[in-house]
């Protein structure tokens, strides 16, 4: 299998280097409702998912499915302008291989945001939250790489959320005047919204927000070595005492409203990134 996924990581580069010759340094995942943060990319170019060979497809509202490529901030980036989801009945293979081809371009950065349902009491609809950790309940469905082999399983539990560029971006959101928390995502499948039930438990468990994607791409990320920070935009906060209604449109729209807020954030942490020696 993963002389099979090479090859398919290496046909897709190759399409995209074909349309453009393209090297980013970094690489940035928006999520559902932050879509129009690839505005601000400068010499932008895109190419729909359907045209690159072995994308999936994404088939949410809110999620445009382009790869761009640019700059921001002057750092040539490449940027995925929405995401296939587990849920979409995608392995975790599936759902992390453009990951493995923005690394196969040079990425080795990898800025990741989602929009995300907030369970600690806290916060605030339309608050941001930096990832310092995650609890993975995308229940496995398909092998990837050296998992195939006994005693590999998993990848090893080093870190993978960047403490330095977590550091980093509450000391610029401070700067900036935003209001940046610092907590844990938890994942499920979906494509449901959580009961009051669940709500308590993940609380219970230690999960300040949860939501439905990330954990395939930074574990993958994580496996190929690269640097990580990843964002929950928060849309609703769980009420575990009064039953409530959450809609894709409403996450879609509050992901947009506090889109610029986070993009501040991105932007600033890409100049310092700019301003670094090679």
């Amino acid at each position: 299998m993963v002389t099979e996924v090479k090859q398919r990581v290496d046909e897709a580069v190759a399409f995209v280097l074909g349309r453009r010759l393209w090297q980013p340094s970094v690489a940035i995942v928006l999520g559902s409702g932050l879509g129009n943060l690839a505005d601000r990319v400068e010499h932008r170019a895109s190419i729909p998912y359907s045209d690159i060979p072995h994308f999936c497809r994404t088939h949410a509202n809110g999620h445009a499915g382009q790869l761009v490529t640019g700059y921001l901030s002057g750092v040539p980036i490449a940027l995925l302008q929405g995401r296939a989801h587990r849920y979409e009945g995608l392995a975790n293979h599936q759902a992390s291989f453009p990951i493995e081809c923005l690394h196969a371009m040079g990425a080795r950065v990898l800025i990741t945001t989602n929009a995300a349902g907030g369970l600690n009491t806290r916060f605030c609809a339309g608050d941001l939250m930096v990832i310092d950790s995650h609890i993975d309940f995308l229940w496995s469905r398909g092998l990837w790489g050296a998992e195939t082999r006994l005693g590999q399983i998993a990848p090893a539990r080093t870190p993978i959320y960047d403490w330095d560029l977590i550091q980093s971006a509450k000391s610029l959101a401070r700067k900036s005047d935003i209001t940046l928390h610092q907590g844990c995502y938890l994942a499920t499948l979906g494509p449901t919204y959580e009961t009051r039930s669940e709500y308590r438990m993940f609380r219970w468990m230690g999960a300040d927000v949860v939501g439905m994607s990330t954990v395939p791409e930074v574990l993958a990320a994580q496996r190929l070595g690269m640097q990580v920070v990843a964002f929950s935009v928060i849309t609703n906060v769980a009420s575990t005492d009064v039953p409530q209604s959450t809609t894709h449109e409403e996450v879609v729209a509050l992901g947009r409203a506090a889109g610029p807020r986070l993009l501040r954030i991105i932007e600033a942490m890409l100049d310092e990134q700019a301003g670094q020696p090679d």
